[in-house]
């Protein structure tokens, strides 16, 4: 079941480890990009260009089994939207699609580019956390002043270890509007699209 508040049980240790692993990529996307990519292909650690996961059927559940997968979002220190998970933790049963939103707004007064950054604590889960849907694929643009729902669709591996009972995974947004000013054209065009919104409630 999903959570709409931040649990105060919620292990300091591990949410300040999903910090600091973003924090490594916030310096290797600006500072070194070969290495962030080299270390990305190696680990699938904070890769934001991985191909979508292809779900299991449905059979594939494994309803004997709950795992907890909380959610951290954090600012590049140059960002200034607003950026939250919009629920903080879910239980989920290995197998299983959940959708889950972040939800975003641009305060300033101009057209930004933002591109997301993910982390998973323990890495050991990193192999078994699998996103289909993701606003970290790709930039996301956003008009002075606007707010969005970006969905992130995951599925935990039915193999995930048995020692892992609790997933942390960390978002950390950029700005990225200088690197990928062609982002902006739809925002300004007759038609323009928005960052990808999800709607709907969580799902488990």
């Amino acid at each position: 079941m999903p959570t709409n508040r931040p649990d105060p049980r919620i292990d300091r240790t591990v949410a300040r480890s999903a910090v600091a692993v973003v924090a490594m990529f916030s310096f290797a996307v600006f500072a070194m990009p070969p290495l962030y990519v080299l270390f990305c292909d190696i680990t699938g650690i904070g890769d934001k260009t991985a191909d979508q996961y292809q779900a299991a059927p449905v059979s594939a559940l494994d309803k004997n089994r709950t795992v907890k997968v909380q959610f951290i979002a954090t600012n590049e220190a140059a960002m200034p939207w607003d950026f939250t998970p919009s629920v903080f933790e879910v239980e989920v049963h290995p197998g299983a699609p959940t959708r889950v939103t972040y939800q975003v707004k641009n305060p300033t007064p101009r057209d930004m580019v933002a591109q997301a950054i993910p982390a998973v604590v323990p890495a050991k889960a990193t192999r078994y956390f699998h996103k289909t849907e993701c606003f970290c694929f790709e930039q996301q643009p956003l008009k002075a002043g606007a707010e969005a729902q970006m969905p992130l669709v995951f599925i935990v591996d039915r193999d995930l270890p048995p020692a892992i009972h609790t997933i942390t995974l960390s978002y950390s947004i950029f700005d990225v509007t200088d690197r990928y000013p062609q982002a902006l054209a739809g925002l300004r065009g007759s038609a323009p699209p928005a960052p990808r919104i999800d709607s709907g409630p969580p799902t488990t």
